[in-house]
This record gives C-alpha cells, sequence and structure tokens, in this order.
C-alpha cells in the first residue's frame, strides 16, 4: 500500500525530536498528513528533553496537520471508516504499546493502531526503551504478530554519523524506508 497520506501520534516516550523530525520530513516530502494526535505525557516531554512550553509545542504540531488530543474520541481518526492509509507511533511509549498489545482502546492512539491494523495497514511502533523486560518483549510481538512494524530508535552507526540531527535523520529515514517512502536522510550502506 502506498502511504501518501498518514497520521503520526507522539507519546511521553522520549524521544520527541524522533517524532518532530518525521512530521517535518513528511511535509517536505509532499506526503498528507491526515492528522497528529499527540499525548498529555508528550506535552511533558517536550519541555523536559527540548524546552518547548505546551502552547509552543502544539501550535509547532499545527504547522503540520489538524491536532487531537489522545482523548479525542471525536476526531475522524477514531473511525476505521476514516483513518489513514499508513500510521506511525513516534515515539512511542510503553504504555501506549502495551494498550495496542492488548486491544484496549482507552486512547485516540491506540484505537486508531487497533484500526489500522484491524484494516491491515502498515503502523509502524517506533520506541526508545531500554532495557526491555519481558513484559516489554511480549507487547512488541503482539503487535508484530498483529502486522505491526517494530522499529527500535536505535541508530546505526555506519555512516559516519557527526552530530545528533544526523543520528535522528538515520532513523526517521528508516520509519519512512518501512512504509516504502524514498528519502535520502542518511547514507545507505555501501
Amino acid at each position: 500500500m502506498e502511504c501518501d497520506d498518514i497520521s503520526v501520534a507522539l507519546t511521553g516516550a522520549s524521544g520527541i525530536k524522533y517524532g518532530l523530525r518525521l512530521i517535518e520530513v513528511l511535509k517536505q516530502s509532499n506526503i498528507s498528513i491526515k492528522g497528529i494526535i499527540y499525548s498529555n505525557s508528550s506535552i511533558e516531554v517536550a519541555k523536559a528533553e527540548e524546552g518547548i512550553e505546551k502552547n509552543s509545542f502544539i501550535n509547532i504540531l499545527k504547522q503540520y496537520a489538524n491536532i487531537y488530543d489522545e482523548n479525542d474520541f471525536n476526531s475522524p481518526l477514531a473511525s476505521s471508516s476514516n483513518i489513514s492509509k499508513c500510521m506511525v507511533i513516534c515515539p512511542a511509549s510503553m504504555k501506549t504499546i502495551g494498550l495496542i498489545a492488548n486491544g484496549i482502546e482507552s486512547t485516540l492512539i491506540s484505537r486508531a493502531a487497533l484500526a489500522h491494523l484491524r484494516l491491515r495497514r502498515p503502523l509502524v511502533v517506533a520506541f526508545r526503551e531500554t532495557p526491555l523486560g519481558i513484559a516489554e518483549l511480549r507487547n512488541l510481538l503482539r503487535i508484530a504478530h498483529y502486522g505491526g512494524i517494530i522499529m527500535p530508535l536505535s541508530p546505526g552507526f555506519y555512516s559516519n554519523k557527526n552530530n545528533i540531527e544526523d543520528l535522528i535523520n538515520f532513523m526517521v529515514g528508516k520509519i519512512l524506508d518501512s512504509l516504502n517512502i524514498p528519502n535520502n536522510l542518511y547514507k545507505r550502506w555501501d
């Protein structure tokens, strides 16, 4: 399936910079972003990691697409009749992963993700957590069994990264690769 329209969710996992860069690159690539869902915890992480206050964070997201709070079940993304062709959760918290893995639609993020899986549409779950315990591994395996693409946010170093932005671009490029979206964000292995 071609991912010419996509929804993105940002949760409270560490690595909010990955999600922000992802939506920036999607917009630059003329990929239609059907909506951005943010969790309440993502607001806290944006402040802690990037120094971005809540209102600024909301305004940044609004530049790229319609935005929806994780509790907004009136969002069009809440219905499987109106979901995007592809979805990325970046960064994905272990809480959100647990909800999806166990079929719990208590947030708009888990509801939209489960709708993508039900309809066999691509779902990328990009998580940043370490170490992983048995519960986390089981939940990730469940999502993989359901058809989700599991993407640990662990950049490679084979293309001579010089700074944090290079590492972020590497992972955003890998996310786009998993959805067959062309990009030149990192040097490919020779």
